[in-house]
């Protein structure tokens, strides 16, 4: 098996290149590449790529996903979130290979408290989420075979984060506020990786699993309970923090402003997955544990 992998040096790119190894020959691509086209600004030269290399599966792991600088640079996200993976999913159709993208929870407007399903109708209240939300329509009604996962909340312990960030602050003031009024599941880029790397494997049998996903840890928390769990993680392990625990406030969103608005719900029902597959979901405690075991070894 041919695996073209776009957006290798991302959060979800980088685990991808270790969980898709066992698959096959893989060409992993970012922005910067010079063999091959991965810049997605570069419709004639991603298309090209792809014919070039003539892949059985394309992995599209590419995002522009800077939330709230998306709201003062529309053009430029819609090309590269919602133009390009339109064209991967031509070029897909054209030569019957796979297409997998990642979407996100915020194609949905975040109202209510009951997780989402595949079949809910999307509302995304901010740039990023419209972009998104187009190239999910763009690769559903191209006729390629397809895996959408839609995901929430994503951490990996490369690059910064949001627990590095709560560590980070912990350590510098006496008092934090968090908010507690969005909830959803941290999902780790290792577990999208590891079920990205399963599901192709049966989809080269099972053609008929073709179809929107969605991809989220079990269990649900609000960012205030995230940032608690973090810090509790790490004062069990001996680092030293300037913040008591009855100092992380909880607040409402409104006391931090942003450029893009958020959903306040976030929780995906992952059902469909589940069964689909036959899987069963990891508690995003369990991946974030991982992931502070690993970053607790080095310096922040």
């Amino acid at each position: 098996m041919k695996i073209l992998l776009f957006g290798k040096d991302g959060q979800v790119g980088w685990e991808l290149q270790r969980s898709l190894a066992p698959l096959g020959e893989i060409v992993t691509l970012d922005f910067g590449s010079r063999e091959y086209c991965g810049d997605f600004t570069r419709f004639d030269g991603i298309a090209d790529t792809v014919r070039a290399v003539a892949p059985d599966v394309i992995v599209n792991a590419a995002a522009y996903t800077a939330v709230d600088k998306a709201e003062s640079e529309p053009e430029r996200v819609r090309l590269i979130n919602a133009l390009a993976p339109a064209i991967l999913a031509r070029e897909a159709g054209k030569l019957g290979a796979w297409l997998v993208h990642y979407s996100t929870d915020y194609v949905f407007d975040g109202s209510g408290s009951a997780p989402r399903m595949e079949t809910d109708s999307p509302a995304p209240l901010n740039v990023y989420g419209i972009t998104k939300l187009e190239a999910e329509q763009a690769i559903l009604t191209s006729g390629c075979n397809h895996l959408i996962f839609r995901t929430s909340w994503v951490f990996a312990a490369r690059g910064s984060n949001f627990a590095k960030t709560m560590l980070r602050l912990a350590q510098q003031r006496d008092s934090l506020n968090v908010i507690d009024d969005q909830v959803g599941a941290p999902t780790g880029a290792e577990l999208l990786a590891d079920i990205t790397a399963h599901v192709i494997r049966i989809s080269r049998q099972r053609q008929n699993i073709s179809g929107l996903y969605h991809l989220a840890a079990a269990g649900e928390t609000s960012w205030y309970g995230y940032a608690s769990f973090v810090l509790n993680f790490a004062r069990q392990r001996g680092v030293k923090l300037t913040v008591a625990p009855e100092n992380i406030v909880p607040v409402a969103s409104n006391e931090f402003p942003s450029a893009a608005r958020r959903p306040k719900n976030s929780r995906l029902d992952t059902g469909k997955l589940q069964s689909t597959f036959d899987l069963s979901l990891p508690s995003w405690e369990t991946g974030v544990a991982r992931m502070l075991t690993e970053i607790l070894e080095k310096p922040l």
